[in-house]
């Protein structure tokens, strides 16, 4: 019995060495890795900041198509489409969007949201993303700036919704830049009136 058991243990032995040496060889497949807890939270964190700043970046590029279509607003809204603007830029983590051409903070409105007549608001055009143009903006400037508010109000309800999922420091931005498109879209109607 004791040869016999001695004989299986070295078996044994020999099996496991075997196959922990196929397990560190570099000579199959590796297993991917798992990605930490950070890396993973990292991920998240950039996969919010990119949609928190589309979001925003939607809203600047209606600002812009307004502010095409109806010159006569441009002293109303230059501050708020300027606010919106450093929003993308805080949003995004970047300094990109402050001024360069064609970039978010860019003051004159890009190709993509002017209409293909600038004697007609209601022409829209596809962007040079191919995408669908957004819609035309409507000839009544009340009408536009109605739309414009609505269109604000939905941006900070999206933020306010994010910040749920963010981490602190990033939470407090979007509640900031929330509160901000709150205001705004107070502004753009019943502010309007005052």
């Amino acid at each position: 019995m004791g040869r016999t058991g001695t004989v299986g243990r070295r078996a044994l032995l020999a099996a496991g060495a075997v196959t922990l040496a196929g397990c560190t060889s570099g000579g199959g497949a590796e297993r991917p890795r798992r990605p930490s807890a950070a890396e993973l939270a990292a991920r998240a964190e950039a996969a919010l900041r990119s949609r928190s700043a589309a979001t925003s970046r939607a809203l600047l590029e209606r600002y812009d198509a307004v502010l095409a279509a109806h010159p006569t607003l441009t002293a109303r809204l230059t501050p708020l489409r300027t606010a919106v603007a450093a929003h993308v830029s805080a949003l995004a983590g970047d300094e990109a969007a402050g001024g360069a051409p064609g970039s978010a903070g860019n003051a004159a409105p890009s190709a993509d949201t002017r209409s293909a007549d600038p004697g007609d608001a209601r022409t829209p055009t596809a962007t040079a993303s191919g995408t669908p143009a957004p819609p035309p903006v409507p000839a009544d400037p009340a009408v536009a700036l109605k739309e414009l508010a609505d269109l604000a109000r939905g941006t900070a309800d999206a933020h306010a919704a994010a910040l749920l999922g963010a981490a602190p420091e990033y939470a407090r931005l979007l509640a900031s830049v929330a509160a901000s498109g709150a205001a705004h879209a107070y502004l753009l109607t019943e502010g309007g009136r005052a």
